[in-house]
Order: C-alpha cells, then sequence, then structure tokens
C-alpha cells in the first residue's frame, strides 16, 4: 500500500521523536510510543523494527523475534529482520532452521564477514562440516577491521573445542587476543584451558582480567570461584560465586557452589 508524502513525514517525525526517548535511556517509555504509533500507522516496518531492536536490547529475545517476523510479513526482504530471526533460531539449539535464514541472505546478495562467520557456526553445530571452515575462510578475507577478525577467530576456538583439539582451541583464543586485547570471552575461555593443564596462577590471572573487562559475564566469576575453591581459598570462592549469581541468578552450578561453602564455613 502507497503512503503519501505526508504520512511518511508523519512516520519520520515520530520515529524521530522516539529516538530522543532511546537517548535518554527510556526503552520502555519508547517502546510504548512506538506501539501508540503502530496503532495509527499499522504493519509500518520502520515502527515495527524498532519495537524489536528494543526488545532485543533488553535482552528479551523471544519478543524482538516475534516483531520481526511481523516485518517479514511486510517486507520478506528485509535484511536485518532475517539475519535477527536466524541468529534467535541458532541460540535456541535450532542451527538447521538458522541455516535457511543465512542462506536467504546469501541468495539475496548479502556478503560481508558477519554473515559468514554465522554461517560457520550454523554448519558446524548442524553437523554441516565441509561448508564450516570454507564460511570462517571467508569471512577472515572479508572481515573488514580488528573487531570482525577476532571474532571469526574465537568462534573458530569454540569449533577446535568441539572437535576436541585443545591446542588449535587455545591458538585461535589467543589470536583473538592479538586483533582485540579486551575480549573477555577470550580471557575467560583461554583460562578454562590453563586449568586443564593445571596452570593455576596463569588461569588466575586470565579469569581476573576477564571479570573486570566484562563484570557483567558469569562465567569468569564462576570459573575464578570453582578454581578458589579447589586450591582451598573458599573466602574468595564464595566472593567470587556471589558475583556469579548476581550476572546469572538462575545459574545452577553458581547456586550449588554457593551452598557447598555455606557448609564449609559452617563446619568452621
Amino acid at each position: 500500500q502507497c503512503k503519501s508524502r505526508s504520512q511518511t513525514f508523519a512516520i519520520y517525525a515520530h520515529f524521530l521523536f522516539l529516538q530522543v526517548y532511546l537517548r535518554l535511556d527510556q526503552p520502555v517509555t519508547a517502546l510504548n510510543l512506538f506501539k501508540q504509533g503502530l496503532d495509527r500507522f499499522p504493519g509500518e516496518v520502520t515502527l515495527i523494527c524498532g519495537i524489536a531492536r528494543i526488545y532485543e536490547e533488553m535482552n528479551n529475545i523471544s519478543s524482538a523475534a516475534e516483531y520481526y517476523k511481523d516485518v517479514l510479513k511486510q517486507d520478506n526482504t528485509h535484511v536485518e529482520a532475517i539475519a535477527c530471526i536466524g541468529s534467535n533460531h541458532f541460540y535456541s539449539d535450532q542451527p538447521e532452521i538458522a541455516l535457511r535464514f543465512y542462506r536467504r541472505l546469501l541468495q539475496m546478495g548479502v556478503y560481508n564477514c558477519q554473515l559468514f562467520n554465522n554461517l560457520g557456526l550454523c554448519c558446524f553445530y548442524a553437523q554441516q562440516y565441509d561448508m564450516t571452515l570454507s564460511s570462517f575462510e571467508r569471512a577472515l578475507f572479508l572481515a573488514e577491521n580488528e573487531e570482525e577478525t577476532a571474532d571469526v577467530w574465537y568462534n573458530l576456538g569454540h569449533v577446535a573445542v568441539g572437535i576436541g583439539d585443545m591446542n588449535l582451541a587455545y591458538q585461535c583464543f589467543k589470536l583473538t587476543l592479538v586483533h582485540n586485547n579486551d575480549y573477555a570471552e577470550a580471557y575467560n575461555n583461554l583460562a578454562v584451558l590453563e586449568m586443564r593443564k593445571g596452570h593455576v596462577e596463569q588461569a588466575r590471572a586470565l579469569l581476573q582480567t576477564a571479570s573486570s573487562l566484562a563484570p557483567h559475564l558469569y562465567e569468569p566469576h564462576f570459573n575464578f570461584a570453582v578454581l578458589s575453591e579447589k586450591v582451598g581459598d573458599l573466602q574468595r570462592s564464595y566472593t567470587a560465586a556471589q558475583k556469579s549469581e548476581e550476572a546469572f541468578p538462575g545459574h545452577v552450578d553458581t547456586q550449588q557452589l554457593i551452598q557447598q561453602l555455606k557448609q564449609h564455613f559452617a563446619m568452621l
């Protein structure tokens, strides 16, 4: 359905007005106003996409995916919606379905590092191993900056862990840090590999770095708590476990560790 010039201007003005609330860090207010705009302009892709983005930023991925599906009902070539729905399927343990969406983007002529990086992961977890390495090779070739290159090496590290090649995984995570020295997840994974080798001090230093770079991640805190508990440093273990629980209240292993530590303290 064609829109008049005045209607297009009104939608654009409404969208710009809502950006003010997003800049003021008021996503709930912006969300309500976006929905009011959608009542006035039903099926408007710009507004539906705006709602989906807010839900995505609020980490409400399921709601974001539903709105991106509504976007595709209005425009089945919308690249952002296809990519985000594909990502949602991947993180819902449905790599085969995610693969269909990413291949659709390839058919549409999208050709960049992020797409081939995601394709590589999907192919690996969907057990299409023949396409995995070639996808990552293209991703490295198409990477436009150090951050993109680091993401590819990080995912290659996960693939190496998946096939049981810990030496390759170690090299991949090291290369991640060569391209992005602030990659907290890579420090955490290197620490886990060092823990497996029995290198306690190296693992401790890597986990402390990861925790300082990304205090919102629960994994470095949890791994530090486990490491400290193993070497008998119960107080540090308990402090780290509390930080892990604060970052991810639903993490069962953290809750169990806290209970074990409380029992230790009660016996002292």
